[in-house]
């Protein structure tokens, strides 16, 4: 009985309850929102949401509250004077119990990240975006810049943005919105990335990429071939190989035959000169330093791959092993397993089991047509500068900046990292 009369009075004193949503808007400075809180604080005010935005100095506080509605209207006193004093704009508004239960409601709805980035963003760009997300009735939560802000008298300075888009409900059509954001990404030099937001958005652990056009802005078989003298042969093969045109095994066989009798001491003077892609320099550093596993996957050879991997510190590689005879010359042939994009899934499964990763924690990064499987497995698969084909069947992919974009479609900030984006 006396349970009973407790619960009864519980519900009675919830009912003289009020919600009240406090907005603030001015010049940010240090302690304003201790001040309000000490308020709010005093009469024993529920806070039922709260968020912060600020932009230039400028900022943009909302403050749900629950509380007595028997002192709501001295509260809202104090806090206009409190608002006087510290020369911030201030605003109410009541919140029923049911528009407040009807937004509680939406919690259970699915939530996702659209990562907007390019060499700079404008508001055609932005625009052409929200468009999207409008069309396909996802409501946008929040919205988050992720580089470091852009210097007008160092334009040079800080040559990428991003933005992340935190979205709450489910596309209409998923298949459309891909195909929308591949056209904007083609027309306007933007890219993008769609990821549900679930516990393994940040938690990737494993990350492997392709080497030949991904991490060097070579095919190691064409500098090859280009010292054997047979240069337009094999670059013709690499390129419809890479288009989809023919089987890897195929035009892999076809080109490494082509450097029978070439010596092998050049790959030590074309391993010293790779042309490294932009980006991946701060790329490594970062997924070194926060414990990422890294991997080279390669159809490429494996001499590249491990001089990379003293570079980096990289975790594993993968890739082909070109036969030498007993005068120090290629024969032609290699030797072991080609690795291929069947392989390269493979592979991204075998490392992930050894690390104890799921598979959902895994990344893929890729150009070419044979990496494709590898993208398709990961739990996040990126197409880098790749082939159209490529970026067709990817769901993320990167043409406008570095391999360091990388870094954001994994959710890291500039001010994390703290080179605010410096080249």
């Amino acid at each position: 009985m006396e349970q009973n009369l407790n619960e009864a009075a519980e519900i009675a004193g919830t009912q003289n309850e009020e919600q009240i949503l406090v907005r603030i808007t001015g010049q940010d400075r240090p302690g304003l929102t201790a001040s309000v809180m000490a308020i709010l604080a005093k009469y024993d005010a529920k806070i039922l949401d709260i968020g912060q935005a600020d932009i230039h100095s400028t900022l943009s506080l909302g403050i749900l509250i629950r509380m007595d509605a028997m002192n709501s209207g001295q509260v809202m006193k104090e806090l206009l004077f409190k608002a006087t004093e510290l020369n911030v704009n201030i605003g109410f508004s009541p919140i029923s119990d049911d528009e407040y239960e009807d937004w509680v409601g939406h919690q259970g709805k699915n939530r996702y990240i659209l990562m907007v980035m390019g060499r700079q963003l404008e508001a055609k760009q932005i625009e052409a975006a929200t468009r999207v997300i409008a069309d396909q009735g996802l409501n946008i939560d929040s919205i988050i810049r992720l580089t470091g802000r852009k210097s007008i008298k160092n334009p040079g300075k800080h040559v990428r943005a991003c933005i992340e888009f935190s979205l709450r409900g489910e596309p209409s059509n998923r298949q459309e919105m891909q195909r929308q954001f591949l056209k904007l990404s083609s027309e306007m030099e933007i890219d993008f990335s769609f990821q549900r937001d679930d516990m393994f958005r940040r938690m990737r652990r494993l990350i492997c990429f392709d080497m030949d056009s991904t991490l060097i802005q070579t095919e190691c078989i064409d500098e090859l071939a280009e010292r054997a003298g047979v240069g337009a042969e094999v670059k013709a093969i690499t390129e419809s190989a890479m288009r989809g045109e023919i089987d890897f095994k195929e035009s892999f066989t076809r080109r490494v035959s082509l450097l029978k009798g070439l010596d092998v001491s050049v790959m030590q003077d074309i391993a010293e000169h790779l042309p490294i892609t932009e980006g991946v320099d701060r790329l490594m550093t970062i997924l070194k330093r926060c414990g990422y596993k890294i991997a080279i996957l390669s159809g490429g050879f494996t001499y590249f791959g491990e001089y990379l991997q003293r570079k980096y510190g990289i975790d594993y590689v993968y890739a082909n092993e070109l036969e030498v005879d007993e005068n120090g010359k290629l024969t032609g042939r290699y030797v072991g397993e080609i690795v291929d994009g069947h392989r390269k899934a493979e592979l991204l499964k075998l490392i992930a089991q050894v690390e104890k990763v799921n598979l959902a924690q895994t990344i893929a990064v890729g150009d070419g047509a044979n990496d494709l499987p590898m993208i398709s497995e990961a739990g996040l698969g990126i197409a880098f500068h790749a082939k159209p084909r490529v970026v067709a069947n990817a769901k993320q992919s990167i043409n406008t900046i570095g391999l360091d974009g990388v870094l954001y479609f994994l959710g890291f900030k500039d001010s994390y990292l703290g080179d605010q984006g410096v080249m």
